[in-house]
């Protein structure tokens, strides 16, 4: 009855339905669509425009935020990686070789440190791969603030803009992307991560404000300021050369350091009321102290190990690095790592793996110790299982695992 419909060389009778020819299914979500693009498709999408003041205010003049950053990035970038698939972990691979030397200018660590350091400012780290096929040759870390994300018509990346003043150039997203983007969390931004200076920029406005009052301070003999009272003859006040006069003599001669305790000399009924701090400049230092505070916790990093005082939380120094580097660095390290491995994958057609090597982390080694004691005295383990639990790959035996 519906053989016509199976016949390629036959019309189709009067009165039957055409059936349509079969289309290859493409999952996609279906959500991806109602992703606001803030302008046409292809077009790039603006990353926000405080990226560099924030970088200045919370990295280049904030002692807290640099300590911080450099801290957690040298920290995270020092970590040994190991390579490994589903059956062996290798010593010699190419892919090691590309990470020990990812270009001429630059080492494993310089890269990851570069990395790590955009990844904690801006929430965005931006890698480039270098070669023509296979295996890139070279790696290289890209400025996050000159990359700019276009997305396409479905709302996902289909190209890079990198832009250097009036000159652009395009990195197009295909089955291999040369560009590894590598971004945090952000709730309400849907190609571009939230750094935690973003989020610690209101504790670094009132540090930096406070650190201004101090040095204002310094520079007026490390004093709050007096009064000069001037008690003329019947109630007589000075004239607008005397105030004038006066003012330039207290500017060159009583204030900053070189001029700290040089004795003042005062004619014509003037006489010096000193000033005492008030409770509100008690305080000050407290608040500078508590925005310090803010902006480690911000980071991830316990205010104990940036030196801040009035912090007691952790029993000792030791605990204390111990919970730096088990949730904060660990944890940025093996996203980022297996970010790469991922995409490195793309180009070598297998599945690696990249991750840090806890076994050779100082700071985590009575933990691992610990855990390869219990997990080795474990009788109903077997020995491919123990391996999986301690990271290592399952053991292939000739009549299976």
């Amino acid at each position: 009855m519906f053989d016509f419909l199976k016949r390629k060389d036959m019309g189709t009778p009067a009165g039957a339905v055409p059936v349509p020819a079969a289309v290859p299914e493409v999952k996609a979500s279906a959500a991806g669509r109602l992703i606001p693009l803030p302008g046409v498709a292809g077009r790039a999408v603006v990353a926000p425009r405080d990226t560099a003041q924030l970088t200045q205010a919370g990295f280049a003049r904030n002692p807290v935020g640099f300590r911080a950053v450099r801290l957690i990035a040298e920290a995270a970038a020092a970590l040994p990686l190991v390579l490994q698939d589903a059956r062996q972990r290798y010593s010699e691979h190419p892919v090691l070789d590309l990470m020990a030397r990812p270009n001429p200018a630059q080492g494993r660590a310089e890269l990851l440190e570069a990395l790590y350091g955009q990844l904690l400012l801006t929430g965005n780290g931006f890698v480039e791969a270098v070669g023509e096929e296979g295996l890139p040759q070279e790696l290289h870390v890209l400025r996050s603030d000159r990359m700019a994300v276009v997305p396409g018509d479905d709302g996902w990346p289909v190209a890079y803009d990198y832009i250097v003043g009036a000159r652009r150039h395009r990195f197009a997203v295909g089955d291999t992307s040369a560009i590894c983007h590598v971004k945090s969390f952000h709730p309400q931004d849907d190609h571009y991560g939230l750094s935690a200076l973003q989020a610690a920029a209101s504790a670094i406005e009132v540090h930096n404000g406070a650190s201004r009052w101090s040095l204002a301070l310094l520079e007026n003999a490390a004093r709050p300021s007096g009064a000069i009272v001037y008690n003329g003859p019947n109630g007589a006040t000075m004239s607008q050369d005397q105030f004038d006069r006066l003012l330039a003599e207290m500017e060159t001669q009583h204030q900053g350091a070189r001029n700290a305790g040089r004795p003042m000399l005062l004619e014509g009924g003037l006489d010096w009321k000193p000033m005492g701090f008030s409770p509100s400049d008690m305080e000050f230092q407290k608040t500078k102290e508590a925005a310090a505070r803010e902006i480690a916790v911000a980071f991830g990093v316990p205010p104990m190990i940036l030196g801040i005082p009035g912090d007691a939380t952790y029993a000792n120094y030791q605990e204390a690095n111990r919970a730096f580097y088990r949730l904060t660095v660990l944890p940025l390290a093996t996203r980022v790592a297996s970010a790469i491995s991922d995409w490195l994958s793309d180009f070598t057609g297998e599945r690696i793996t990249l991750s840090p090597d806890l076994d050779q982390i100082p700071a985590l080694a009575a933990e691992r110790e610990a855990q390869w004691r219990r997990i080795a005295a474990a009788a109903f383990l077997t020995q491919s299982e123990k391996r999986q639990l301690l990271g290592l790959p399952r053991l292939e035996a000739p009549d299976g695992p």
